[in-house]
């Protein structure tokens, strides 16, 4: 079993993590762009929020949760500096919860698939628990598209629809990329990006 990385150290290093490229993932750009990060919003597992952020500046509701003090505090400045009214908060994405709200829509740009089997149902679970009937999670996450052993534990489709089979409908699974800063050829990781619509 391996140790899990200390999110804090990750997030106050000199050099940045390989997935924060300092603007929103393109994919979700396209969300933005076709009218879909909106209502009641939640990132979860935000990092320094640049999704959250796009989706605010594009009208949404936005939250973002992270359980590394340092990221949020990070976010709350970029808040600040570029005029977004976008809620900032430390927690634990496989306790959502404890937020006591509830939300349209959640998005997880690259959360999924740094939990173990337990952890993703856990997370699941967590995520039904805010997510309001009839709301849609869009998530992207490391594909098994992707060769070598660099990096986040791959995930196959027939994982993804498993996770999700109780309570949950997938209404699409594509494949995408990740924009990186570093660690991969061209800069760019192999993703899924699901749609997955709460029951």
């Amino acid at each position: 079993m391996t140790t899990p990385p200390s999110w804090d150290a990750v997030y106050t290093a000199d050099t940045p993590p390989p997935w924060d490229i300092g603007r929103p993932q393109p994919a979700f750009v396209r969300l933005a762009d076709d009218g879909l990060l909106r209502g009641q919003l939640l990132d979860a597992g935000c990092g320094r929020g640049e999704q959250a952020l796009l989706a605010a500046a594009h009208g949404a509701d936005a939250m973002g949760v992270d359980i590394s003090p340092a990221a949020i505090e990070q976010a709350r400045r970029k808040a600040a500096e570029r005029g977004l009214t976008v809620r900032f908060e430390v927690a634990d994405a496989l306790n959502l919860g404890q937020l006591g709200l509830t939300f349209d829509t959640v998005i997880d740009c690259g959360l999924f698939h740094t939990f173990d089997d337990d952890g993703r149902a856990r997370y699941v679970t967590s995520l039904a628990s805010v997510l309001r009937p009839g709301g849609t999670c869009y998530l992207m996450c490391f594909s098994d598209r992707q060769p070598g052993e660099f990096g986040p534990r791959r995930v196959r489709q027939d994982e993804l629809r498993a996770a999700f089979a109780d309570g949950w409908t997938v209404e699409s699974i594509m494949a995408d990329t990740f924009e990186v800063n570093l660690g991969f050829p061209g800069r760019t990781a192999q993703a899924w990006l699901a749609t997955i619509q709460r029951a």
